[in-house]
């Protein structure tokens, strides 16, 4: 196979060109009947939007085109086998989970984990031992697993099946994990690695090593977020044996839509592409515009960079911008709010800082329009009046996520504690010493602070009050008058 084909997008394209009568799904019958006023945007993108018809392969027993894409992204990525994902990450992190763990099997798992991870426990029904991670004093920002962290939790739990780790976080902090995959590798144990947010990971050496080449043995990647994938493309790499890919494969097929988008899938194709060929040059690119735009940013009054100090060895990626106030008058959630009057959307808010995400895809207009709209907010706040800069300062931004409650005991997950009688949806603010009923998920960036069994804290409802306050969106929140929180009532 040549890396510079893409044989599934190819053969799409060779099966639209042909004078073909569509007596198959999907109903649109590529593109013939579609809303007039969305035609001009969907018409080219829907001649590709076919089904597993002769020649076109079957993502669920790939045997041809899809086959072939694969194989080169397992070639491209660094993998031993690959597969392509229609459901995101999400669908990764449930089947890497249910073909290691059975019914009451323990997984230790990191802390600050999507939330797509419990789920992936709860359909296990596997038991969970949580490892906090390391936090940033000065940020508040996660640092990904000590190695020390991960060898006590070995010894307290011999029986664990393996380690189910996210790097990068979300903020774009990777930590150097090769002592940790050795760790567990001398105990036949694999490690399991969300890498939602690396896929360019190991294409520069200005980028953070990727899992696969410091020896994870299976990783899932988003391709959409940081590479040129459509949303909710993603893949699974495996390498090595410590995982059933027999197993993996299964629960891909059960989780997985039997009905999987081809032009989805054909994006894949061509972000593996991209990669295997103008990697290295289209990330040098956006390093370029990066550095340029950080240049500049040092020249913005007012505004500042935020950075952790240590990441245990590993490195930052340098795509993800963090930017916060410099006289910490001013929230995240506000300046997500300026920005996006002048046009600027960005990844996220917090109550201290913005996260910016660039890509290989971005341009050098688009860093400019970000420095415009920065100091054109720099002049309007500064020119905002004592009284209001004085009572912003009163809400002083604590670190993001260092209230994370690591437990040491596994926690079950075979009966979710929402499904149990004696459940109710108490205030906020008399839910102190409760335990809570479901998961509580500020989204963006999908991290539970509570997860199904947990204590409610003070501090833990202090941060969260904070955020409703500041127009976080959270799931699990009830928010009315008066933001309700689900928790269990019966002993």
């Amino acid at each position: 196979m040549d890396k510079y084909n893409a044989p599934l997008f190819e053969r799409l394209v060779e099966h639209a060109g042909g004078k073909h009568a569509s007596l198959h799904v999907p109903g649109h019958k590529s593109g013939q009947s579609i809303d007039a006023e969305a035609r001009p945007y969907y018409e080219a993108l829907l001649r590709l939007d076919l089904t597993e018809i002769t020649g076109l392969d079957d993502l669920h027993h790939p045997e041809e085109a899809i086959l072939q894409a694969q194989q080169l992204a397992a070639e491209c990525f660094g993998a031993e086998e690959s597969f392509f994902l229609v459901n995101g990450s999400t669908v990764g992190n449930l089947a890497m989970i249910l073909s290691l763990c059975r019914r009451g099997d323990v997984l230790l798992v990191q802390r600050d984990a999507h939330k797509s991870v419990i789920h992936g426990l709860m359909l296990a029904g596997a038991r969970a031992v949580f490892l906090n991670p390391e936090v940033d004093p000065d940020t508040g920002m996660t640092l990904g697993l000590r190695a020390e962290t991960v060898k006590l939790a070995l010894q307290r739990h011999p029986e664990a099946k393996g380690l189910m780790i996210t790097r990068p976080g979300y903020y774009g902090g990777a930590n150097a994990i090769e002592s940790i995959v050795q760790m567990l590798h001398e105990q036949d144990k694999p490690l399991l690695v969300d890498e939602a947010h690396g896929a360019h990971f190991g294409f520069h050496p200005a980028l953070p090593k990727s899992a696969l080449q410091c020896g994870a043995d299976v990783v899932v990647q988003s391709t959409h977020k940081l590479l040129t994938a459509m949303t909710m493309g993603a893949m699974l790499h495996v390498q090595g044996e410590r995982v059933d890919r027999k197993e993996l494969k299964r629960y891909l097929t059960m989780l997985q839509s039997s009905s999987p988008s081809y032009p989805l899938m054909a994006s894949l194709d061509l972000s593996r592409r991209q990669m295997h060929t103008e990697g290295m040059e289209l990330l040098e690119q956006g390093i370029r515009i990066i550095d340029a735009f950080l240049e500049k940013m040092n020249q913005v009054k007012r505004f500042e960079l935020v950075e952790p100090v240590d990441l245990q060895g590993g490195q930052r990626d340098p795509f993800k911008i963090i930017v916060k106030d410099g006289m910490e008058l001013r929230s995240g959630f506000e300046l997500k709010d300026a920005l996006e009057e002048r046009g600027c959307f960005v990844e996220l808010a917090d109550p201290q800082a913005v996260l910016l995400v660039f890509s290989l895809a971005s341009t050098e207009g688009d860093a400019e329009r970000v420095i415009r709209a920065l100091e054109s907010i720099a002049e309007q706040w500064d020119g905002a009046s004592a009284a209001n800069e004085s009572a912003a300062s009163g809400n002083k931004v604590r670190v993001t996520y260092s209230l994370l409650s690591g437990l040491s005991e596994p926690v079950s997950f075979d009966e979710p504690v929402y499904r149990q009688k004696g459940t109710a949806q108490v205030p906020l603010s008399d839910s102190v010493g409760m335990i809570c009923s479901e998961m509580i998920v500020p989204y963006p960036p999908g991290i539970p602070v509570l997860c199904p069994g947990e204590r409610i804290t003070e501090e833990i409802v202090s941060y969260l009050e904070e955020l409703v306050t500041r127009g976080a969106r959270i799931h699990g929140i009830i928010e009315g008058e008066q933001a309700m929180l689900p928790v269990l009532i019966a002993p």
